[in-house]
């Protein structure tokens, strides 16, 4: 009687190139190498073209030669240089204090329970979602000297007798590019600081009113330090892409009237892109990179400071 032949069935080894996979180090890898090319073809490879660039003479269709820190002497002793790095400053503290104050505000009063808050949340969100040249756009003809809006509305009010140009005007254009700034990023500031009130225990502001603590007190003794590590990430987001804002400037005033309001990317991009000048345009934009390196190393410190209290 024949004996029936069973056959064992034995499991495949995985491929080499599985088997590395199965590695959490090799996966870790396989995972961040789009993230890597990414990086490297929009932010590393311009950065050190840039850098490239500062330290020669280079211009539009010409290659240049090596004159070292010659395009760094020039721009410093440039007075429109120095207007834009005043400008830059002042453009920067002054949109994020404001800011930080009603975004603040919005995100107390989008806090509490009332009719319809979704909606209004939601509603909240529509300046920084709306394409930024688009609004801009908006913004400009609202302030343009003969069809503006807001000098037919102050008009009519009795606050003014005549026609306002306010982007005509260096102070009035610097003040209406920075309420501008603040119309934009206020939303952003209002739910970041949202999401962290929300993170806060109701019962801790229960207890303190309890115990006879005013609104005020409760807001400066309880709300405002737990709610001071979130404040600071976000202010420090801002200061970063406010410190190197250009649509803004570059669609309402293109740094006019007379250089008055430019800031650091819209000079280098007039004296790199305009005039043709590639070295000296980078050096601008290099010159940015250590103030605002400092700026965001004080803040971090100063972040990591509030957390370990």
């Amino acid at each position: 009687m024949a004996i029936a032949e069973t056959q064992v069935y034995m499991p495949r080894a995985p491929r080499p190139k599985l088997r590395l996979l199965e590695d959490e180090r090799w996966l870790a890898f396989v995972l961040l190498v789009p993230t890597m090319v990414l990086l490297g073809l929009f932010i590393a490879y311009p950065c050190v073209r840039g850098i490239l660039l500062s330290v020669t003479n280079s211009r539009v269709g010409v290659p240049g030669d090596f004159v070292g820190l010659a395009n760094f002497y020039k721009i410093f002793s440039d007075g429109i240089f120095r207007t834009s790095v005043y400008n830059t400053f002042v453009y920067t503290g002054v949109t994020t204090v404001f800011k930080l104050a009603l975004g603040l505000w919005l995100a107390m009063l989008l806090n509490r329970n009332f009719r319809g808050k979704a909606f209004t949340r939601a509603f909240i969100l529509l300046p920084f979602i709306i394409p930024t040249v688009l609004s801009n756009f908006a913004w400009k003809w609202m302030f343009d000297p003969t069809f503006s809006v807001l000098n037919w509305l102050l008009y009519h009010l009795g606050l003014i007798t005549g026609r306002i140009n306010w982007l005509g005007d260096p102070d009035l254009a610097m003040i209406s590019i920075i309420v501008v700034n603040i119309w934009r990023g206020v939303p952003f500031f209002a739910i970041s600081l949202l999401a962290g009130l929300q993170t806060i225990s109701p019962e801790l502001n229960e207890a303190a009113a309890i115990d006879g603590a005013r609104p005020w007190q409760r807001f400066w003794h309880i709300t405002w330090p737990l709610l001071l590590p979130v404040t600071m990430v976000v202010v420090l987001f801002s200061v970063i892409q406010t410190f190197a804002d250009f649509q803004i400037v570059y669609v309402m005033t293109g740094g006019g009237p007379a250089n008055a309001t430019h800031l650091f990317a819209t000079y280098a991009y007039q004296i790199g892109i305009g005039t043709g000048l590639l070295s000296e345009g980078a050096a601008i934009s290099l010159a940015m990179f250590p103030i605002l390196f400092l700026v965001v190393v004080i803040q971090l410190l100063y972040i990591r400071r509030v957390e370990v209290r």
